[in-house]
């Protein structure tokens, strides 16, 4: 019987390293890119768009803003993720899936709290609504940021929501005092 189990410890131990260098390899190809995409889109991008929307008080042009930020920030994340690595030394996957991944994660967390800026200017107290959704949005995207980290990057998530709301924040009020200036 012990003879037995002792013949499979060598198979168990060889389908556990297999099963977490696969892992490994997906957080490196997909996650860590997308991560860091949705990470620059949500947090880069609120400047640009709190800036233009106190700026002019209007939901269209934050609009504007906001998906011309979000499109230009999703390609130059996209090629700068691809154009760092090509993967040879670092095992980090095809570098134009990893661009790809990155780019559309940018431009996910650009436009999420672009949208709310879609709510025509004729409704009543629209720029108030649209502005109040829009951070809505950027607090779901930071927790969300912050529970990847917690499921994939072994942060705990009080810290990595502290780290990036921390960052949020001094973006988003970077943006809000230099629209109102």
């Amino acid at each position: 019987m012990f003879a037995h189990a002792g013949a499979e410890a060598p198979f168990l131990e060889e389908a556990h390293d297999a099963a977490t260098e696969a892992h490994r390899a997906y957080v490196l190809k997909y996650v860590q890119p997308a991560l860091a995409g949705l990470i620059d889109g949500s947090v880069s991008t609120l400047a640009p768009i709190f800036a233009a929307a106190f700026a002019t008080h209007s939901n269209g042009a934050t609009f504007l803003v906001g998906l011309a930020a979000s499109i230009g920030a999703g390609i130059s994340m996209g090629f700068t993720e691809a154009l760092s690595d090509d993967g040879s030394i670092t095992g980090r996957g095809s570098p134009w899936m990893r661009g790809l991944v990155c780019g559309a994660a940018t431009t996910a967390g650009g436009l999420g709290h672009t949208l709310p800026y879609l709510i025509p200017d004729s409704w009543p107290n629209a720029f108030a609504l649209a502005t109040g959704l829009a951070i809505l949005v950027v607090v779901v995207e930071l927790v969300l940021i912050a529970g990847i980290r917690t499921r994939y990057m072994a942060t705990p998530f009080w810290r990595a929501a502290l780290q990036v709301v921390l960052g949020g924040a001094l973006v988003l009020a970077a943006g809000i005092a230099i629209g109102s200036a």
